[in-house]
């Protein structure tokens, strides 16, 4: 690891203005579970100059219900995520993909928002927050603004942010706050495995029809996705064994797999018609529950 200038934040504000004032060769700490490790191996001309360290920012912090929706500070960890009585209550599927993350020692130290500026296709978090059509808060030199979360993303290991800009939240909107929804993650083992696909999916119930169903896919584009062809044909359909097989058939063609050594597209298209199928399951069986309550 080479040498670098090491700042400590003392809010997003002043993060903004450290990162801004330092200029293109500068990365910024959270957590520091992904961070730590590409300083080790990162070639000289990667290895930044400056480290911005934003762990002490209170405002980056915190899990609450606003006005727009459920809030999740961008600092917030994995395991507190689980911990969350008002996740666990209106939006387990959080729960279950914060608990595939890592080992207990990366979920204690890992942020949400790391995870999601480290814009990996296979992330865990991605695909449930998809599937709620969350919206993230970027705050830059000129102030904040907002997205849908699949905007954030526009690559592998690349997201929208200028170097001077940061994550400060992640917003589930208010209406999908309580929408039932699962998450299903497949590896080539049960613990700290990359998922070969992974999946969410969402949807209110109208009656017995689908009403605003959303599927998200990870692993299995350049970045995680919505499964667009299997929503559209949802919407307004009866919940059905069959029409959910349907939508997984269909959320195959949103998919963009690849062959690699961990497995072969065939095989991600398999799992990704599996999945989403089970899925839909999984939110349907909460919707169930609930209303047996």
């Amino acid at each position: 690891m080479r040498a670098f200038e090491f700042y400590a934040a003392r809010n997003a504000s002043d993060a903004v203005a450290l990162l801004a004032q330092h200029g293109p060769k500068v990365k910024v700490l959270a957590g520091g579970t992904d961070l730590l490790a590409d300083l080790k191996f990162a070639a000289a001309s990667h290895h930044p100059q400056v480290v911005v360290d934003i762990s002490r920012a209170d405002d980056l912090r915190g899990i609450q219900m606003t006005d727009q929706g459920l809030r999740i500070g961008a600092l917030v960890t994995h395991t507190e995520i689980m911990d969350s009585p008002i996740i666990r209550e209106q939006l387990p599927a959080l729960v279950d993909a914060a608990h595939t993350i890592g080992a207990v020692q990366t979920r204690n130290l890992g942020t949400l928002g790391g995870n999601l500026v480290t814009a990996v296709p296979s992330m865990d978090s991605g695909p449930t927050l998809v599937a709620l059509d969350a919206i993230v808060t970027v705050a830059g030199p000129e102030g904040k603004r907002q997205m849908p979360i699949v905007q954030f993303w526009v690559g592998p290991r690349k997201t929208i942010l200028k170097t001077s800009e940061i994550l400060v939240d992640i917003i589930i909107p208010k209406e999908n706050v309580g929408k039932p929804t699962h998450f299903l993650k497949f590896g080539l083992r049960k613990g700290q495995a990359l998922a070969l696909v992974n999946v969410a999916a969402s949807f209110h119930v109208d009656g017995n029809t689908f009403k605003a169903p959303r599927i998200g896919l990870g692993a299995v584009a350049p970045t995680v996705i919505h499964a667009t062809s299997a929503e559209s044909f949802l919407e307004g359909k009866p919940i059905t064994p069959e029409n959910m097989a349907e939508a997984g058939k269909l959320a195959v063609n949103d998919a963009k797999p690849i062959n690699d050594f961990r497995a072969s597209a065939t095989y991600r298209r398999d799992l990704i018609a599996v999945l989403t199928r089970r899925a839909l399951e999984g939110a349907y069986e909460l919707h169930r529950k609930r209303e047996a309550k």
